[in-house]
């Protein structure tokens, strides 16, 4: 298979991290085989500085990437700035002829003013989830996802997030194994709970700032697989239901419900792929009442089924 050809969009100012992502990962100095040629392209070949004092050599200008398979812009700095035109045109015309093309945290924002994500979904840095919403009405913006991924065109949330991006494009290409071993050179996980496009990362909260209600996280992790109710759990923390619920709420951000489902389904991953428990045992272990209660709160909040996961995410171990 002859390489990838990926052109990174440059601009001058830019953010030394997001650039060094896509360099780095699609560098056959991590990953041992040369699997991308990549170029840096900019509006001007010729040297572009950062706000911190590094330097980026664009050789090319923006006619690398029409001939491009991936496209990606890591950056851009103003975001009510509109792009040059020149590099909205040069976007359309990639996506047009098939190039995959991929914004990470604020470079979302230029494939917005390039239009090429009307109608579809999208992630952004959530400190700009108001700015985007109200400059791309059109555009569906998925406020917990690490990355989407909609017919090609990939965007995802801020910094950190460019890595499980990056990592998702190169299992897209070649498979899980070299996702897996650059991952594990880079020493970052393979993936993270919303790491594929449709599955959203909700984290748990698992330590607040309220000490009754971290008692009763506590005991609610100790006590996963039993039933319980607002009563039970009120009496523990000495708290009447409805201050219980507004406790919670205020140090968590869920709802005692919402939380012990999230929890139950974090704990049903991890069984899901490390083990050949069936699937009714694992609903069992981590405290749904049924499998099929189970499978529909599964499929409800990741977007597959438990079987769909475990065949997926298992040779990530």
């Amino acid at each position: 298979m002859p390489p990838v050809n990926v052109a990174i969009v440059a601009v001058d100012g830019f953010s030394p991290f997001h650039y060094s992502v896509p360099c780095i990962l699609f560098d056959d100095t991590v990953s041992g085989e040369k699997r991308f040629n990549v170029t840096i392209c900019a509006e001007k070949p010729g040297l572009l500085t950062s706000r911190d004092g590094f330097a980026l050599n664009a050789t090319q200008d923006y006619s690398a990437i029409v001939q491009a398979d991936i496209v990606v812009v890591p950056y851009w700095q103003h975001v009510l700035e509109r792009p040059p035109q020149r590099l909205l045109e040069s976007l359309v015309q990639a996506r047009d002829k098939g190039a995959e093309i991929v914004g990470l945290c604020l470079g979302s924002f230029v494939l917005g003013y390039a239009g090429i994500l009307d109608g579809k979904r999208a992630a952004t840095h959530w400190e700009f989830e108001r700015q985007f919403a109200s400059q791309f009405p059109d555009v569906q913006l998925d406020i917990n996802a690490l990355y989407v991924d909609d017919d090609n065109i990939i965007t995802s949330a801020g910094t950190a997030a460019a890595l499980d991006c990056c990592l998702y494009i190169i299992r897209q290409r070649f498979g899980s194994v070299v996702a897996n071993q650059i991952a594990r050179r880079m020493i970052v996980p393979p993936h993270r709970e919303g790491g594929q496009a449709q599955f959203i990362a909700q984290p748990v909260p698992k330590d607040t700032r309220d000490a009754q209600i971290n008692c009763l996280i506590d005991y609610l992790q100790q006590h996963i697989t039993e039933p319980h109710n607002l009563d039970s759990l009120a009496e523990i923390v000495s708290m009447s239901r409805r201050t219980l619920t507004r406790h919670f709420m205020k140090a968590t951000g869920m709802s005692v419900a919402d939380w012990l489902t999230a929890e139950r389904l974090r704990r049903s991953q991890v069984l899901l792929e490390a083990g050949n428990l069936p699937i009714e045992s694992v609903a069992e272990q981590v405290g749904f009442v049924s499998a099929v209660t189970y499978r529909q709160q599964f499929k409800a909040r990741f977007g597959v089924s438990p079987a769909e996961w475990r065949k997926t995410f298992r040779t990530h171990l």
